[in-house]
Order: structure tokens, then sequence, then C-alpha cells
């Protein structure tokens, strides 16, 4: 990966944009991605949207999703302890001690730590595993009144702290790679293409959109404001051969082995087929996965917004998803990268992909 994009990257990761305060790791990934585009638009929720050939009749979009799960602040205790409600699919198993940033309406940050009594003083009959009932936070403060001088309101957004790194240089580990992987791969779909000179014969939306994490509800926003003839959407999805995935139940999928491709009802097939085949073609290594009903992913309100959209998913293999310590690994990123960039050069403009014609 050349130097400038890794540090991009690691700024747009390490950056807060939980869960409907995407906004400043929109901002990041806009002014990456304006030199390599032709003009952009926003939403009134906060997805982003960078343009190349805005005036083409055939649309394209290439998509991902931008927040991060994350905590609300729910409750503050008379003695200063903070209680939490869940932004997204925020795990309460890890969050036993933990280093936290409280995000406060009056723009300040405040650091905390989530407490968590010691294994000699648990009484082992009853030792409760972390509920949403008994994790808590500790910003060093002793009351209510104190807690509330430093800025701390209920509906505070509260965010582990865990910057990015790198294991043994082909390993990406940090918090927030879903989705922000994702931000990051579109956005280099589209540095390539200018860096190539290629030009598409159709209009290309890379697509930043806000709030996956609670339904798909920019997808859904984007789709409908858009209306694309095709869409490729990338997301990350289980490395299924780390400890304490069953296989048999989930599938097979492991991290270096590249891109996965998903069968599905919402995954239209001569898009899948025509992803499949440019794989093939430029011998880029693919892994397959059936979903049995929707994707749980943002092709799902692509697929189904309006008249229908064909949509297809390219997914990246992840460990430990909705932790502190999410590992991908950087051929897969690259390969990714690859696919929807060789998938948009080959694409002609109006490009049939129902089932039946005339």
């Amino acid at each position: 990966m050349r130097p400038e994009s890794l540090q991009f990257l690691t700024n747009y990761l390490n950056n807060p944009s939980p869960t409907g305060f995407e906004s400043s790791g929109q901002k990041l990934w806009l002014d990456y991605l304006a030199p390599y585009i032709d003009t952009w638009e926003t939403d009134v929720y906060g997805s982003a949207i960078g343009i190349i050939n805005p005036d083409a009749p055939y649309k394209v979009v290439i998509e991902a999703h931008a927040d991060e799960i994350a905590w609300y602040v729910s409750y503050i205790s008379d003695n200063g302890y903070i209680y939490l409600k869940r932004n997204g699919g925020s795990d309460t198993m890890i969050a036993p001690s933990m280093r936290a940033n409280i995000y406060t309406s009056a723009g300040t940050t405040v650091k905390a730590v989530f407490g968590w009594p010691a294994i000699h003083v648990r009484d082992k009959a009853k030792d409760e595993a972390p509920t949403l009932k008994n994790i808590f936070l500790d910003c060093g403060c002793s009351s209510r009144e104190e807690v509330q001088k430093l800025g701390i309101r209920v509906g505070d957004i509260v965010i582990f702290e865990a910057d990015s790194m790198i294991l043994q240089e082909k390993w990406l580990v940090g918090r927030a790679i879903d989705n922000r992987i994702g931000g990051f791969m579109i956005a280099e779909v589209a540095r390539l293409l200018k860096e190539n000179g290629k030009q598409l014969g159709f209009g290309l939306y890379i697509v930043n959109a806000v709030q996956e994490e609670v339904g798909l509800r920019g997808a859904a926003m984007v789709a409908s404001r858009i209306q694309p003839d095709v869409a490729i959407i990338t997301d990350v999805t289980h490395d299924t051969t780390a400890p304490m995935y069953d296989k048999t139940a989930q599938g097979e999928r492991a991290c270096g082995k590249g891109p996965v491709l998903t069968v599905a009802p919402a995954v239209q097939n001569n898009v899948l087929r025509m992803l499949a085949d440019t794989a093939e073609k430029n011998e880029i290594p693919v892994q397959w996965t059936a979903a049995s009903g929707v994707t749980g992913t943002d092709t799902d309100a692509f697929a189904y917004s309006g008249k229908g959209i064909a949509s297809a998913l390219i997914s990246l293999a992840l460990k430990y998803m909705h932790t502190t310590v999410e590992t991908v690994h950087l051929d897969d990123v690259e390969n990714v990268i690859k696919l929807m960039y060789e998938f948009v050069c080959q694409l002609e403009p109006n490009h049939d992909f129902r089932y039946i014609k005339k």
C-alpha cells in the first residue's frame, strides 16, 4: 500500500464517527476523495457521494458505510458512575477494563474507563457476565454534579479508545474497520481511475452511507436519491476459520484468501456472474458464501429500492467483528480494490442486467 493511502487510512480509522455522528469522518473522506472526482454532494443525514461524470444518464454506485458502533450515556448515578445504552451492535462482553472517550455535547472529550471488580472479590457462584445492567464508566468523578460539570449529559457518545496498528506487515488491526475500510477501498478505486486516466462511459457514484449499523438507513436514502442502474456494495464478513466459529452453520471464509462473493436473493445473479468473470480474468482470488435471506448489508437497501436496483456484494473477510481489534489482511484489501476497479473499467454503459429481455 502506498504511504499516502496508508496515512489516510490510519487517520480515517482512528477518527470517531459513530452512528448518527459521522460528519467528522465524512469530511476526512471527502478531502481525500476530492482530487479524484468531478463533484460531490451530501444529504441531510450525512451520507457523502463523490461523482465522476455527473451528467451521464447511466448510473453505477460503489458503496460502503461510514458509521461505527458506539455507546450513549444513559444514566449518571449519584456517586458519579455512568451507565450506557448501545448505539449499534456494541458488545458488553468486551467492555470491562477498556479505556473510552466521552464526546460531550459541549464539544469536549472526557477520558473514562470501564470499571469491573477484581476476580478474587467476585462471588464465583454468582459471577455475572457483563451486561448493560452492570457495566459502567468511571471518569474520575464522585458525584453526578461533578460529572455534569465536565459537560457530560445523557445522550453523549462514548467510544472505546483503541488506535489502529499493523501486525507482521500484513495485518491491519483496529476498531471501526467495519466498515471504514470500505470507505477507504471505494476511494482508492476513484484514485486509480484518475491516476490511470480511465474514461468511463457512465456516471460513477462513490457512496459513503451513514447509519448502516442501525438498519441500513443511509443506504436506503441514497438509493432513493440516486436511483442507480447498478450498485456494488462492499462490507466486511466474518473469518470463520478463527476459533469459536461453526463453519457448518456459517460457511468457510478466511482472511488472506481474497474477496468474498455472496449468493443471496438480494444479489442480482447477472451482476454477480460479471464480478466472478472479472475476478477470473484478472486472476483475483475469490471466496464464496451464501445467505438464505437478506445479506444484512446495504446491498439489501439498494436491491429493493424503488423499481429495484441490480446489486451485488463484495465482502472483506475480517476477524473479531465489533471489537477494538478487528483484523483484516492487507492482501485482501488490495484485491477488493482491484476487483471493484476492474469491474467498473470493463462495464459497458447501458448494460442491461435483466434476466428476461424483449
